[in-house]
């Protein structure tokens, strides 16, 4: 944190001016720290600061207590500049239990501030931690580097909530406001925007809210009236571009931008879902938009749902199907059944941590190669990838022009790192959208007035047809089609011809897509990382740190993946090396390797977590020294 120390007229206690912080939320699945990540959040947004947060919790509903687990973590960094990771290290740890100060105490900064519930160290609770016997970190020197704060918060909560009326497991869940108070006195933030929430979240169960605010406020009124807390920080609004913004992760990014491809094309939008984790909230949040002409189905199973998306493109609306890599596999063969009728659909892959059931809550980027090949026979797809929280609204939102505009099922790849974050948005108005094209046949386009629904146009594009429109009833279905009539054809020759003609008509989105250059560094050089989705921020900071210290190296980051830009192999031939970091076992590396030919270096990763910068920026010294 750099730091410029000024008085504060409210108190005694010295106030830290700091460019920016980190925060780690920490505790077990039921103490709430993602509720409290998230407001203190929403309220670092609403003040101005650019952010980047990493939700980071188990599988379980309810996770092994005590155990290291069951640890549930936020982070969430904020400050006064642009910020694009959630922090390779913590300033901040707030450790509700042993468990989650043994799981995060590796990545706190030393000299960093710990503020503990002292009540989640007891012996029961250092023993499920796996600490030795005797062992006690908040009493044996273990945390002599760090400044420690240790707080009975369970005792202060309930001796604050002593009149409410409430049971002891009620009053024990306002643990985490109380906390929250605190942290928004030490970093100078108001308490509104959280009052506000308690009030809409429990206006029906008023003795919650008024113990939730009382809660909030005893710890501020802690922070703010003992001499425990003599330092305060205060992180300035970020200059970042003049607009309207609004605080936001990437699966409400995600449905937004769908929710806005549907208006542009004037289309239903209908969503055929499975709940799958991290891709249900998708599925939630577009449930909530009944006026805007949207539909949501959640069907008893993977296929039925993408079976429903396909009716409902067929009959004329924007269909699209949301679900995870588990789901992926059973969408498979529905997905060439839309490639063989040639409507629009939009996949959206929410990719996690596999195979099978493999990490559900942890992040991965490992369905690429499924997206490019996993269905049986010649069936090339587009696929797009978005980078950030804030780029799923775009990229789904081009996802469904080229679905529309191309006639074809696309897949948009998201994954659990993107899906729960979040991060300043600055939202568009509808004038500011491009535009989607949408046609569809009215009267037959065949001589004599016949019609021809598989005859193509300069991009290879068939018409789109509603069913019940006059005189141009049509076959439709699975079996192979004859060359623009779309009657039922076993010919050998004519298989070949319609088979090469839905590849070159995916091969031709290219023209629709802008070249793609250099975001960071220069368009030629020693060393080109070349990124796909969710590595976007971490590259971009790496990179950028080694450019400060002198480094040659460049930052390229794709949306686009199936199709590339057209102008890829050029930009590539441009650097000596390119390095390719993902979160797989080199998946872009291979395509890139094969299309190319080229001696691309991969970095991979297979953790269930995002990179931080300081592995990346290490691999590119390593390779450029």
């Amino acid at each position: 944190m750099e730091q410029v120390l000024e008085n504060n007229l409210s108190n005694t206690a010295t106030t830290i001016e700091a460019e920016s912080i980190v925060i780690r939320f920490s505790g077990d699945s039921g103490d709430g720290m993602q509720l409290t990540g998230m407001q203190f959040t929403d309220t670092a947004a609403f003040l101005g600061n650019d952010l980047s947060t990493f939700p980071d919790y188990p599988a379980e509903i309810r996770a092994p207590i005590g155990t290291t687990a069951g640890v549930s973590g936020f982070q969430v960094h904020f400050g006064s500049r642009e910020i694009y990771t959630p922090g390779d290290e913590f300033d901040v740890l707030v450790a509700m239990n042993a468990a989650a100060l043994k799981v995060d105490l590796p990545r706190l900064k030393k000299g960093g501030i710990i503020i503990t519930n002292t009540a989640g160290f007891d012996k029961k609770n250092l023993g499920l931690a796996g600490f030795a016997d005797g062992a006690n970190p908040l009493t044996d020197g273990a945390l002599d580097n760090y400044v420690v704060h240790k707080l009975d918060v369970t005792k202060l909560v309930k001796e604050c909530l002593t009149d409410s009326g409430l049971g002891m497991k009620e009053i024990e869940r306002s643990k985490n406001m109380f906390v929250l108070g605190l942290l928004f006195w030490m970093f100078d933030e108001p308490m509104d925007y959280t009052l506000n929430f308690i009030n809409e979240k429990f206006g029906k169960k008023p003795d919650i809210a008024n113990a939730n605010i009382k809660a909030l406020k005893a710890g501020w009124n802690y922070g703010d009236n003992t001499e425990v807390f003599t330092t305060r920080f205060k992180v300035n609004a970020a200059s970042l571009p003049k607009g309207e913004y609004r605080n936001i992760t990437g699966n409400h990014s995600t449905a937004i931008g769908l929710v806005a491809a549907a208006e542009k094309t004037g289309l239903p939008l209908f969503l055929g879902s499975y709940p799958i984790t991290p891709a249900s909230d998708i599925l939630h949040d577009l449930s909530k938009y009944k006026t805007n002409n949207v539909k949501t189905f959640q069907a008893e199973d993977e296929i039925a749902a993408i079976a429903a998306a396909i009716g409902a493109s067929y009959a004329g609306d924007l269909g699209v199907t949301t679900t995870s890599g588990p789901g992926m596999a059973l969408k498979t063969e529905a997905m060439g059944l839309a490639l063989m009728l040639e409507i629009p659909l939009v996949i959206v892959d929410v990719q996690r941590g596999g195979p099978s059931t493999g990490l559900p809550t942890k992040t991965e980027q490992s369905d690429l190669l499924m997206a490019m090949y996993g269905r049986h026979g010649e069936s090339p797809l587009p696929i797009i990838a978005a980078s950030s929280p804030a780029d799923c609204f775009e990229t789904v939102y081009e996802a469904c022009r080229i679905a529309v505009e191309h006639m074809t099922p696309v897949i948009f790849l998201s994954d659990g790192y993107i899906a729960n974050g979040s991060e300043p948005w600055r939202f568009p108005t509808e004038d500011q959208l491009p535009p989607i094209t949408v046609k569809f046949l009215t009267e037959a386009n065949g001589p004599e007035g016949k019609l021809l629904p598989y005859k193509r146009d300069d991009l290879f594009v068939r018409p789109w047809i509603k069913p019940g429109t006059k005189d141009l009833m049509h076959r439709i279905g699975g079996l192979e089609k004859q060359n623009e009539t779309g009657n039922v054809s076993y010919d050998a020759k004519n298989h070949e011809v319609m088979t090469h003609l839905r590849a070159a008509k995916v091969e031709k989105i290219a023209d629709t897509i802008a070249p793609i250059k250099a975001t960071s560094g220069k368009d030629s050089g020693k060393l080109l990382v070349l990124g796909w989705g969710s590595t976007a921020g971490a590259i971009k900071t790496a990179v950028r740190e080694c450019i400060a210290q002198g480094y040659d190296v460049s930052h390229v980051h794709l949306r686009h993946i199936n199709p590339f830009p057209k102008n890829l192999g050029e930009v590539l031939a441009s650097y000596e090396k390119v390095l390719i970091p993902e979160m797989n076992c080199g998946q872009l590396l291979q395509l890139i390797r094969a299309k190319y030919l080229i001696p691309a270096i991969g970095l991979s990763k297979v953790q269930g977590q995002p990179y931080t910068t300081s592995e990346l920026r290490n691999k590119i010294i390593e390779l450029l020294k």
